[in-house]
């Protein structure tokens, strides 16, 4: 009876089963990947606090990009929604859009812009859901040029979704959008 129940681990010959292959998209198929910061990802706030760090800092200084990709699963992405923006004419210059980037682009979309640029980012109010391992955060952020610049350039929200595995949290997705004209951010999402 223990053969019968053993069968799957032990081949006819008597030899172990080979290990089966994890998954192309899982996180054991990605061994190369970085690895992380135990503060930046043992908690929700660490993972909060170390996102907008690694990518604030002055024009030219280099930003730590294995930082960043260790906080996302492999898989990863980040949004980025863009809205209409008028040609000369008046008309749309392109309508609006959602552009999904892995890691990796948006370091190659980025990296040019944070040599020539100072970019402060910080998130001034969490919103936080927590269900098993699952995690939704909406993030209100505020984007300075300089880190004592008395007011944002640029305030929004960037919703992430979380995972909690092997013992620490990752950042499954991020979709962020920016307040604008008509668009303003309520007051629930400030505090």
């Amino acid at each position: 009876m223990a053969a019968l129940c053993c069968g799957a681990a032990v081949s006819q010959t008597g030899a172990p089963a080979p290990e089966p292959k994890p998954l192309p998209s899982s996180i054991a198929s990605h061994p190369e990947w970085p690895k992380a910061k135990k503060a930046d990802v043992d908690s929700i706030d660490g993972l909060m606090a170390a996102l907008y760090d690694v990518i604030s800092g002055p024009a030219g200084k280099a930003r730590d990009w294995d930082r960043f990709r260790s906080l996302f699963l492999p898989d990863g992405r980040l949004g980025v929604v863009r809205h209409a923006q008028p040609a000369a004419d008046g008309k749309p210059a392109h309508p609006d859009d959602v552009v999904f980037l892995t890691p990796q682009d948006y370091i190659d979309r980025d990296a040019p812009f944070f040599q020539n640029n100072g970019f402060f980012e910080r998130g001034i109010a969490n919103r936080i859901e927590e269900f098993g391992n699952l995690v939704s955060v909406w993030s209100t952020y505020e984007s300075r040029h300089t880190a004592d610049d008395p007011k944002p350039f640029v305030r929004g929200i960037n919703s992430l979704q979380m995972v909690k595995a092997q013992g620490r949290y990752w950042v499954a997705s991020i979709i962020w959008d920016d307040e604008r004209s008509g668009v303003t951010l309520p007051e629930k999402y400030l505090k």
